[in-house]
């Protein structure tokens, strides 16, 4: 679009000399009368063939030509000039008037060849454009133009453009662009107007406006482009629409899920204390012990949706803070004087989705608790249960270590037994990861790994 404008800049400036009434004097034989600008350029031609009447002309004109001590062109009486150009072609002088002005030929295009030229470009141009002069007549304007807005050419050229059709163009924020903001600006890019246009409707209109000036006059000519946005403009307001309704519904999903989550909880807790009631009624002490299991398991499912329920967002928790609490409330749960097991979080800052979180905090809660129960037969004050959360792009790496009894021998997810293994088994897979447990007698690690991390941190024992 930027050739455009500049090709199109550069052939006005060449040629709108041409296109002015007082420029046709003397082209092809004819004289055409008109009232000359205070800045008129001389025309020379070559030859002295015709006479035409100039009636009209200023009394200046013919006497200015005939000072130039020119062969080529001669005056006669006061009212008649006999020229002409047998090339085609005219000449002009940069200079205005003066006692003896000197002669600067510049070889123009033809008139007619000139404009041609100038019209086939800006018809060429896709969408609608027109050329205006100083004063905000059209001077041209492209075929898309009279196409887009039904108007008739001869009914649109050197007329004012407020005035065209039934005064459509007249409109106030057209007016600021043209009659305030170019003139002090000489450009503007993307000046919205809404209009209701006849056999068009209402309208979004884009236009883009140049203000082409030139060295050697006070003359000057606007380059304007419209581009119709209405569809554009359409699309994006039902676009925000969409993006609106679509903010309004996630807003109540997650009103709902919040709604479920507690109501989940509140019934979590509620089996809970029934399994306790039920393990204190029994009268074997093996069913009382799968009973206290299952409550400890209830109690631990109920602790991650208390967590996720209390969270800023509902689709994406921060792990640190979700580790931390969830490991401090099991701590404030099951240790204590009689049992004093520090647990320790370090997790890199990572936000996860909720079903991930849920996994998650669950299999720390079920290792969290094995070790609890089973890494420190003999208490000590140093005792502790390392949980660590590490991220590498799109991997992760989950970490439940202490420093107690360790194990007898080093087992893995395959040869891992027990509820509290099958269940982190089951939810590791559901993460697709992968579990490896080490044991030595300075304690066990379970290792839950994404991918192919590597750690930064030094090997646990």
């Amino acid at each position: 679009m930027c050739s455009i404008w500049r090709s199109t800049a550069k052939l006005f400036r060449s040629t709108l000399r041409a296109f002015q009434p007082w420029r046709r004097l003397l082209v092809h034989g004819a004289v055409v009368s008109a009232e000359l600008p205070r800045q008129f350029l001389k025309v020379n031609l070559p030859r002295v063939i015709a006479s035409t009447s100039v009636t009209k002309c200023p009394k200046r004109i013919i006497q200015t030509i005939c000072a130039v001590n020119n062969p080529l062109a001669t005056l006669v009486g006061e009212q008649s000039i006999i020229a002409r150009g047998s090339n085609g072609r005219s000449y002009r002088s940069r200079t205005g008037f003066g006692s003896d002005p000197p002669f600067v030929m510049i070889d123009l295009p033809n008139l007619e060849d000139a404009q041609k030229l100038a019209q086939a470009i800006v018809n060429t141009i896709p969408e609608p454009f027109l050329v205006l002069d100083d004063k905000i007549r059209v001077l041209a304007a492209s075929r898309s133009f009279y196409e887009k807005f039904k108007v008739d050419p001869e009914q649109t050229r050197a007329r004012l453009l407020y005035s065209l059709g039934d005064g459509q163009w007249n409109i106030p924020a057209l007016r600021i662009l043209l009659e305030t903001i170019i003139p002090e600006k000489t450009a503007m890019d993307g000046f919205e107007v809404e209009h209701d246009f006849p056999n068009l409707g209402h309208r979004t209109m884009l236009l883009n406006a140049r203000k082409v000036l030139y060295d050697d006059s006070s003359l000057s000519t606007i380059l304007l482009a419209f581009s119709d946005v209405t569809d554009r403009r359409m699309i994006e307001r039902e676009k925000a629409n969409l993006l609106q309704q679509t903010e309004e519904l996630l807003r109540q999903k997650d009103t709902l899920l919040q709604e479920m989550q507690h109501r989940v909880a509140n019934s979590l807790q509620i089996i809970a204390s029934i399994l306790l009631l039920k393990a204190r009624a029994i009268t074997s002490e093996e069913t009382r012990l799968h009973l206290q299991d299952a409550h400890q398991r209830v109690m631990s499912v109920a602790e991650v949706q208390r967590h996720l329920h209390t969270s800023i967002s509902v689709d994406q928790i921060e792990v640190g803070s979700y580790l931390s609490k969830l490991c401090a409330s099991l701590a404030a749960s099951m240790t204590g004087e009689n049992n004093p097991v520090a647990i320790n979080v370090l997790a890199d800052k990572e936000w996860i989705g909720s079903d991930k979180a849920v996994s998650v905090g669950l299999i720390v809660t079920e290792l969290v608790i094995n070790a609890i129960k089973y890494a420190f037969p003999l208490l000590k004050a140093e005792d502790a249960i390392f949980v660590t959360y590490e991220v590498d792009k799109t991997d992760w790496k989950l970490i439940v270590s202490d420093n107690g009894i360790g194990k007898n021998t080093v087992t893995t997810s395959e040869t891992a037994g027990g509820l509290g293994t099958a269940i982190v088994q089951a939810l590791v897979r559901q993460l697709d990861a992968k579990m490896d447990v080490a044991s030595s007698a300075k304690g066990t690690s379970v290792s839950i790994t994404r991918a192919t991390f590597t750690s930064r941190l030094p090997k646990a024992a």
